[in-house]
Formats: C-alpha cells, sequence, structure tokens
C-alpha cells in the first residue's frame, strides 16, 4: 500500500472511533421511547453501530498487516507495484494514466487501479515500448507502454 493509502485508512479510522458515541447516544435516546421490540429508532441505531464496529474491525486488521511502500523511492525500467505508466491504446491511439496501487486504494476516477486488476497484471513486468495485451469486461485491447515514472 502507498503511503497516501496507508493515511487514508488511518483517517477513516479515526472519523469512525470519532462517530461510536455519538451512536452509542443515538441508542440510549430510542431506548428511552419505549418498547425495543416496535421501536425503529433503537433497531436503525443498533444496526449502525454493529456496521460500524466491523469496519472498525477491519480497518485496524488493514493498517496492522499493512506494507506501506513509497513509490517515490522506488525506481527502474519495469513496470511494478507503485509506478505510473502511461498507456497508448494501439487502435485508438488515445493516452491513459494509471498508478498501480493496492487494492483497497484503487480508484480508477482518481487514476488507481489494483495491482490485483486485470490491467496491472497484464502490466507487471512490462518496460516502455513494450505492447501489452487486456482482457478487460468491454473485450480484448492492446496498448503500448508509453512511459513508466516513479512520483
Amino acid at each position: 500500500m502507498t503511503p497516501q493509502g496507508f493515511e487514508t485508512l488511518k483517517k477513516e479510522l479515526d472519523r469512525l472511533k470519532a462517530e461510536m458515541p455519538k451512536i452509542s447516544q443515538e441508542i440510549g435516546v430510542a431506548r428511552e421511547h419505549g418498547d425495543l421490540k416496535e421501536n425503529a429508532e433503537y433497531h436503525a441505531a443498533k444496526e449502525k453501530q454493529g456496521m460500524v464496529a466491523a469496519r472498525i474491525a477491519e480497518l485496524e486488521d488493514k493498517i496492522a498487516r499493512a506494507e506501506v511502500i513509497d513509490p517515490s523511492q522506488l525506481g527502474g525500467e519495469k513496470v511494478k507495484f507503485g509506478a505510473i505508466v502511461e498507456l497508448e491504446d494501439i487502435d485508438s491511439g488515445k493516452i491513459v494514466t494509471y498508478q498501480i496501487v493496492g487494492s483497497e486504494e484503487a480508484d480508477i476516477s482518481k487514476g488507481s487501479i489494483s495491482v490485483t486488476s486485470p490491467v496491472a497484471k497484464a502490466l507487471i513486468g512490462r518496460e516502455v515500448g513494450d505492447e501489452v495485451k487486456v482482457r478487460t469486461p468491454g473485450g480484448t485491447r492492446m496498448y503500448e507502454v508509453a512511459d513508466v515514472r516513479w512520483e
């Protein structure tokens, strides 16, 4: 995982931990409304508490097991985790740029793809000038690696 992805997880964890006391208050207020069997507010707050607690546990586990790799400290000619790769679609000539990141921090709208994605798997180990065949849900695409950089 990149340092940015690690920080994002830590911020989400802190935000969720800060939310837990508010949820407990919501449960207390809902409990005061009487019969818990038919108290929708109470059940909704309890469900929310359970979901937040589960996400906190998941984040704590991911943070504890995370291996943080700073791409700016890496380099080389070959595509690997952390690389920013510029690809040219051989058929259309369109240029796309992706950074290969951990699965938890991947966000295609921000140009980051998971190291486990089909595109990243096809790119790993390639160099500038290599042609890459990628099977996507939209069909098979051919790309040429136009640039590999590290930031």
